[in-house]
């Protein structure tokens, strides 16, 4: 028996550099946004709980800084030039636990999006790319599961 029988043939598609690069800066000015974000909601963390809020929030900032160069990396080898700018970040200028993990929830909301984006873009067209952008889809996921968990104490 053939082996080949038994899967349709894929389609196959060019890779559209131009918007994928379009897309990956998108996605850095979003990491990068993200790495000032947490960072300074690192400082503005009080009370009883900020040792382990701050903690989570250092690392999310260090994360964030992983993304970007990743994906930088890869907006580079497609010859593309990363911009120098970062997405702009909303501020309520509310530093209550509360507030900060209800904006730090809307920024990975934010960043799926971008991430899925990039995913449309690729599909079919590269498994490296698809293979990335599913994995970054899963790891921004799994941050909104956590900061779900946390904000349940504050209904």
């Amino acid at each position: 028996m053939d082996a080949r029988c038994c899967y349709a043939p894929a389609i196959v598609k060019e890779l559209d550099v131009a918007k994928t690069v379009e897309a990956l800066d998108q996605i850095l000015q979003a990491e990068l946004s993200g790495v000032v974000r947490y960072t300074h909601y690192a400082l503005m963390i009080t009370g009883p709980n900020r040792i382990p809020i701050v903690a989570f929030m250092k690392a999310q900032a260090t994360e964030s800084l992983v993304h970007a160069q990743q994906v930088g990396e890869i907006l580079t080898g497609l010859e593309g030039h990363p911009s120098m700018s970062i997405a702009p970040i909303d501020e309520t200028h509310d530093h209550g636990v509360e507030a900060i993990l209800k904006e730090s929830l809307n920024h990975e909301l934010a960043a799926v999006r971008l991430y899925r984006q990039l995913l449309d873009t690729v599909i079919d067209a590269s498994v490296y790319l698809e293979d990335f952008a599913r994995t970054m889809i899963g790891q921004e996921e799994l941050h909104q599961l956590e900061l779900r968990k946390m904000l349940r104490d504050f209904r």
